[in-house]
């Protein structure tokens, strides 16, 4: 078997992580794979080290990046050579630009073939993973609907099997948005390497110690690149209420991550008389050392697939508190309490809240302050959860076996394939 793996760009963010895990992760002498990459634009942090950390050589089509332009022609042109070259048997494409590029370059591939004249298209299966979606909250309502109409039409032309990673981004996609046939949707949850976080009750003190952190102090930390998505805006305003309404209590706030926004968020932070309380780290890649420091994990994104830093947290046994937006809602589970506390709901696994509602994440970040007790037990049930249900060999399992139920008679062995994980990636062309 031969898969050929496109993404858009190898940007810090969890799409990046995902790709590079099942790059190296499938290889095998059953199953070659190949990753494809575009280029990461200025303003957004490279996680390119991350694929050679790993042992996989992505080959770059520099002309594909996130943003629309006359360059797209390009890149599904040299997709499409690629597909001709490689002669994957699956193509397998993830986040929004690589599926729009990807599936009309395998379109090419599938049709310009002599052998279509006597009803022959090229035998290749191509896969779209959704990480997240861009169906609101990221254009206005006429480029919006240009994007949906597109989806829908490679759905119905250009994809035989779509990923999504949770139940409700699967009503979301299919059921709100129209896009795909029911019966050609799987929800595969995202995987993580849980070992990395192994430990993580040693590892906090150091990441503290570094801020000058005293143990009385509560570090509440969001974890994202700094882009209208994330939302951090609503992280500095609710962090501004929480101190109006509580100034005396020992309460710091970091961002975590770098993005065009940076100069503007530190202008805001200083506008809102938030300097003392407000840090900016920027980019960590020792992430496992900074979760395990902080007290609270936030998110306050308008838009989201199953967002990885919550996974992390989880990971960590931190309470997370999140916007009620795309997965979040399967992350964070049931409600605990009867009736919403006030305008927030603490959930099993977390505190959830409307989106965009600033006074609602400090209503619900003051009561997990304030108890102690709560922000152990949600930070055990998380662990709990993601230790259950995101593994990394799970995930890779998940996979192979949609592989295999794709390509029938060309499937190949889930015990075969398990012992081949320490194969190195293969190199790039």
């Amino acid at each position: 078997m031969k898969v050929v793996r496109v993404i858009a760009r190898l940007n810090v963010g969890g799409p990046a992580k995902h790709v590079v895990w099942l790059t190296k992760g499938l290889q095998s002498s059953e199953c070659e794979t190949l990753l494809v990459a575009g280029t990461v634009p200025p303003g957004e942090d490279d996680m390119g080290y991350f694929a050679t950390e790993m042992g996989v050589s992505p080959y770059f089509v520099q002309e594909m990046s996130r943003e629309i332009s006359p360059k797209d022609a390009v890149t599904v042109w040299k997709l499409y050579r690629l597909f001709r070259r490689e002669r994957p048997d699956i193509v397998h494409t993830h986040t929004a630009k690589a599926g729009t590029v990807g599936r009309f370059a395998g379109l090419l591939y599938r049709w310009l073939t002599p052998t279509v004249l006597v009803g022959q298209p090229r035998p290749c299966k191509f896969v779209h993973t959704y990480h997240g979606h861009i169906f609101h909250s990221y254009y206005g309502p006429l480029k919006t609907g240009l994007f949906l109409l597109i989806e829908r039409l490679l759905a119905k032309l250009a994809t035989d099997r779509i990923v999504v990673i949770t139940d409700q981004q699967r009503r979301e996609i299919n059921e709100d948005f129209g896009v795909g046939r029911a019966d050609r949707f799987a929800v595969i949850p995202l995987g993580l390497d849980i070992d990395v976080f192994a430990g993580w009750k040693e590892r906090g003190q150091a990441f503290r110690d570094e801020l000058g952190a005293k143990a009385g102090d509560v570090l509440v930390g969001i974890v994202g690149r700094l882009t209208e998505i994330k939302n951090h805006d609503m992280f500095l305003k609710a962090a501004a209420e929480f101190k109006a309404r509580s100034p005396e209590t020992a309460v710091r706030f970091l961002i975590i991550g770098d993005g065009a926004l940076r100069g503007e968020l530190e202008e805001q932070a200083q506008s809102l008389s938030l300097s003392e309380h407000v840090i900016f780290i920027g980019s960590r890649r020792d992430i496992e050392h900074v979760y395990p420091a902080l007290d609270i994990v936030a998110l306050t994104s308008l838009n989201e697939g199953t967002p990885l830093t919550l996974i992390e947290a989880m990971a960590n046994a931190r309470p997370v508190i999140s916007t009620m937006v795309g997965g979040v809602i399967d992350l964070l589970g049931e409600a605990v309490s009867e009736q919403p506390v006030r305008s927030f709901v603490v959930c099993r696994r977390g505190v959830g809240v409307p989106s965009n509602d600033t006074r609602a994440f400090a209503d619900g970040l003051e009561h997990l302050v304030a108890d102690v007790g709560l922000r152990r037990e949600i930070g055990e049930r998380g662990l709990q959860f993601v230790e259950s249900r995101y593994s990394k060999d799970r995930l890779l399992e998940d996979i192979r076996a949609l592989y295999a139920d794709l390509l029938k008679g060309k499937a190949f062995s889930v015990k075969a394939q398990a012992t081949e994980k320490s194969v190195n990636s293969r190199a790039s062309l």
